[in-house]
C-alpha cells in the first residue's frame, strides 16, 4: 500500500493588517523543540525517503561519480604573507581543509595551522569561519561554528607550543583582526536571537573575555557590523553597513587602545569602502556615481570634501572591487555582465586589460596579501574551463598558469559547449543567459534542461565550473544560468529594477527565460543560419536557493505550466509574515530589499507576489524543497509551512517532497563530502521525473 503524504493539522493563526485579514494555519511550526513539529518534520523526511526509494541506486550512482571526480589529495596555490607561504589542503577521506604554512618558501617544512578535521571530528556541523596570524607571526586567532547557526567561537593557539589559550569568546560574528601589538585582538558580537552582529570588542590575549572592552555598539537594526584590517596592516577599520548606506571607522594598529575615528559619516544611499596605500586612503565609492568609481584621500584628511577621482571614470562600466600594490591599481569591473580585470600603473597611469576569449567566463582578483609586488593573484572558470589560479606580471604584462583544478574520470573541457545569449524581456530589457551542454546534445527541444538564477541582494551570478554539473551534462542536459534583474551582473541599477517595489521584474524575468529556453529560435552554426530548441515545458526545471526559493516560489504561483519540476533550496516563501517579525534573524537587515509591511504600500505589494501567501487551488509542477533545522537565514519553518500549504491546496498528483537536514543549516552539510548528497538528492529526483534512473 502506498504511503499518504503526511498532512500538518490547521491551527488558524489570524493577521489583519490595513483592514486585510490573512489566516496562517501553519503557524505552529515555528516552535523547533515542539514534539509536534519535530514529528511533522520526520513524516515528511519519511516520506521523502518513500517516494524516492527507486531513485536511491541513482543517487548512489550520483555520489560516486562526482566524489570520483575529485581529487582526494589535492592543496590550494600557496600565497606569501609575511614571511610566510599560506595554503590549505585536502587529505585523502577528508571531509575538511588542514591550514598549512611554510617559512620562507614553499619547499621548507609543512607546518600546520589548523586541522579541521581534528576539530570538527565526532561533530554532525562544523565550520572554520576565520583566522587570523600575529604581525610577529607566532599567535593564531580562529573562529569556528558547530552548529550552522553562523554563531562563531573564538579561539586562541599558540603556534609555538602548539597549545590552544583556555579563553573561549561565544556568539562572535566570525571575523578576527589582531593589532600591531601581538596582544590584543578585535572581534564583532551577535545579538542571538536576530543573528545580526552589533558590538565590537577589545580582547587582550590572556585575560578573562567577561571583561573585554565594548568599542563599538551598533543602534540601528537595519544596519550590519565587521572589522577588518587594510592590506598596508597600517589600520584597522570598523565597517558599518546596510543595503544602502555604510560607514567606516579606523584606527593606528599600533596604538589599539585609542579611539576609533569616523572616516566618513553615514548617508542616505551613500555606500563606500576604504583601502591604504602609503599615505593616502582609497575610496571605492557610490555618491554621485551608481556604478561606482575610485576616489583618493590623504590620509590626514578623510572628509569628503578632499576626495578625489583616482582614475577618468567610465559611467557604463560597473566597478566591482580593487586591489591595490605599490606600482599598480587593478579593477575588477563588470562590462555587458562579464567581469574584467583592468591594470593601471600609478607612475604612469598607462592602463590595459587582460583579455579572455570563451563567450561566458569569471575573472576575480585572488589573494594578493603583500603590496610591494608587480605580480597579480587572479582567479579564472568559466562553465567549461574549471577552477584555475593565475599569476599575473603587470611589468611585463605575461600571465602563468599555476594551477587548474583537477577533474578526474575523463573529463575534457573541449568536449563541452558554452554560449551567452540575451533574451528580450516584456518590458525590453535584455537578460544575460550562460548555457552549457555537451557536444552531440540535440537542440530540438527533446533535451532536458536545468535553469538556474538567484535575483536579489545585488548578489552577482557568475558562469563557474562545477565538476558535480557534468553528471547533469553528460546525461543530456542543458544547463543556463539566468542573471535576471535584483543581482548587479549589468550594473547597480539591474539591482534597483529587481529589488521593494519593482521585485516583479525578477520573476518576469526568470519567467521570459524560460519561455526563450523552451521555444524555436534563430541561431548560427557552422556559418549557416538554422532553428534550435534548447528544451521544452516538459523536460525544463528550475532551480533557486535562498532569495531564489523565493523566485521559485513565485514563478510556481504564476506559471506552473512552463515546469517539469522545481528544486526550491532553503527558500524564502513567508515574505509578509517574516518582514512583520523583527525578531527573525536578518528582517530589520532586509526593509531595503523586499519594503517594511508596516508601511501600506509596501505591505499590499509584498502580499501580491510572496509565495506562500499567494498558493491557491491549480495544478503545481513536481517540486523538491529542502531546508536545514538550524537554518540561520531562512528558518526552516518557512519551507515546512508552504509544503503543508501546497499540500492542501493543489490539484495535481504531482510529487511534492520536503527534505529536512535535521542536523544542518542555510548552506547544508558541512564537509566537501557531505555536500554531494544533497546534490545528488536533487539531479536524482529530476532524473526520476525523466524516467532516468541510473
Amino acid at each position: 500500500m502506498a504511503q499518504s503524504a503526511p498532512v500538518a493539522p490547521i491551527k488558524p493563526k489570524v493577521f489583519t493588517n490595513f483592514g486585510i485579514t490573512r489566516t496562517d494555519n501553519y503557524y505552529w511550526l515555528n516552535q523547533p523543540s515542539s514534539p509536534e513539529v519535530l514529528k511533522y518534520l520526520n513524516a515528511e523526511n519519511a516520506y521523502y525517503d518513500k517516494q524516492m526509494a527507486g531513485a536511491q541506486a541513482t543517487q548512489q550512482k550520483l555520489v560516486a561519480e562526482i566524489k570520483g571526480r575529485i581529487k582526494q589529495e589535492d592543496a590550494s596555490v600557496p600565497y606569501r604573507d609575511n614571511g610566510y607561504y599560506y595554503y590549505s589542503r585536502f587529505d585523502v577521506g577528508g571531509e575538511y581543509p588542514v591550514y598549512c604554512r611554510k617559512k620562507g618558501s614553499e619547499i621548507e617544512t609543512e607546518e600546520v595551522l589548523l586541522d579541521a578535521n581534528e576539530l570538527g571530528a565526532g561533530r554532525p556541523y562544523y565550520q572554520i569561519g576565520d583566522w587570523a596570524v600575529s604581525d610577529n607571526n607566532q599567535l593564531l586567532a580562529y573562529t569556528a561554528d558547530t552548529v550552522s547557526r553562523r554563531l562563531y567561537t573564538l579561539r586562541f593557539k599558540n603556534l609555538a607550543t602548539g597549545q590552544l589559550y583556555p579563553e573561549r569568546i561565544a556568539n562572535t560574528g566570525g571575523e578576527v583582526v589582531w593589532a600591531a601589538d601581538n596582544k590584543t585582538v578585535f572581534y564583532t558580537k551577535k545579538d542571538v536571537t536576530t543573528l545580526l552582529p552589533y558590538q565590537v570588542y577589545r580582547h587582550t590575549l590572556g585575560t578573562n573575555p567577561k571583561g573585554d572592552a565594548l568599542i563599538y555598539e551598533e543602534h540601528d537594526n537595519t544596519f550590519r557590523v565587521g572589522v577588518s584590517r587594510t592590506k598596508s596592516k597600517k589600520f584597522i577599520g570598523i565597517e558599518l553597513a546596510s543595503s544602502l548606506s555604510s560607514e567606516y571607522r579606523y584606527l593606528d594598529a599600533s596604538t589599539p587602545t585609542s579611539q576609533f575615528k569616523v572616516f566618513w559619516h553615514r548617508e542616505k544611499d551613500h555606500l563606500y569602502q576604504v583601502e591604504n596605500l602609503g599615505d593616502k586612503f582609497y575610496v571605492r565609492t557610490n555618491w554621485q556615481a551608481p556604478n561606482y568609481r575610485l576616489m583618493v584621500t590623504p590620509v590626514a584628511s578623510t572628509a569628503k570634501t578632499a576626495w578625489q577621482d583616482a582614475l577618468t571614470r567610465h559611467p557604463e562600466i560597473f566597478l566591482d572591487n580593487f586591489e591595490l600594490f605599490r606600482d599598480f591599481l587593478v579593477l575588477n569591473e563588470r562590462k555587458g555582465g562579464l567581469r574584467q580585470l583592468r591594470v593601471i600603473s600609478l607612475k604612469d597611469k598607462q592602463e590595459h586589460y587582460l583579455q579572455f576569449e570563451e563567450p561566458a567566463y569569471t575573472a576575480t582578483i585572488g589573494i594578493n596579501a603583500e603590496q610591494d609586488t608587480p605580480l597579480l593573484r587572479y582567479n579564472y572558470t568559466s562553465l567549461t574551463t574549471p577552477a584555475s589560479t593565475f599569476e599575473y606580471d603587470m611589468s611585463t604584462r605575461t600571465s602563468t598558469l599555476l594551477k587548474e583544478q583537477t577533474v578526474l574520470g575523463g573529463f575534457n573541457k573541449r568536449d563541452y559547449v558554452t554560449e551567452r545569449v540575451f533574451v528580450k524581456s516584456r518590458d525590453n530589457a535584455f537578460i544575460p543567459i550562460s548555457i552549457v551542454y555537451k557536444k552531440g546534445t540535440k537542440l530540438d527541444g527533446s533535451a532536458p534542461l536545468l535553469q538556474y538564477a538567484y535575483g536579489s541582494y545585488g548578489f552577482s551570478q557568475d558562469p563557474t565550473f562545477s565538476s558535480a554539473r557534468l553528471s547533469l551534462l553528460n546525461r543530456g542536459f542543458v544547463y543556463a544560468l539566468c542573471n535576471i534583474r535584483g543581482g548587479q551582473e549589468m550594473g547597480r541599477q539591474w539591482f534597483e529594477d529587481g529589488r521593494m517595489l519593482h521585485k516583479k521584474n525578477s520573476f518576469n524575468d526568470f519567467i521570459d527565460c524560460s519561455l526563450y529556453l523552451t521555444k524555436p529560435h534563430e541561431a548560427e552554426v557552422a556559418g549557416a543560419k538554422t532553428k534550435q530548441q534548447y528544451t521544452a515545458p516538459d523536460k525544463l526545471f528550475a532551480m533557486g536557493g535562498s532569495a531564489g526559493g523565493l523566485l521559485m516560489g513565485a514563478v510556481m504561483n504564476m506559471r506552473p505550466d512552463l515546469y517539469k519540476g522545481v528544486i526550491a533550496a532553503v527558500p524564502f516563501v513567508d515574505v509578509v509574515t517574516t518582514m512583520s517579525d523583527p525578531s527573525i534573524p536578518l528582517t530589520t537587515s532586509e526593509y531595503d530589499q523586499w519594503g517594511n509591511p508596516a508601511d501600506e504600500e509596501y505591505f499590499r505589494y509584498m502580499l501580491s507576489y510572496s509565495p506562500y501567501d499567494n498558493v491557491k487551488a491549480q495544478a503545481y509542477p513536481n517540486t523538491l524543497v529542502t531546508t536545514g533545522l538550524h537554518d540561520s537565514q531562512v528558518q526552516y519553518f518557512e519551507p515546512a509551512k508552504w509544503v503543508a500549504k501546497l499540500r492542501a491546496m493543489k490539484t495535481d498528483k504531482n510529487q511534492l517532497l520536503l527534505h529536512t537536514d535535521m542536523s544542518a543549516g542555510h548552506g547544508g552539510a558541512s564537509g566537501r563530502f557531505k555536500s554531494i548528497d544533497d546534490t545528488a538528492r536533487q539531479y536524482a529526483f529530476m532524473l526520476q521525473l525523466l524516467g532516468k534512473n541510473l
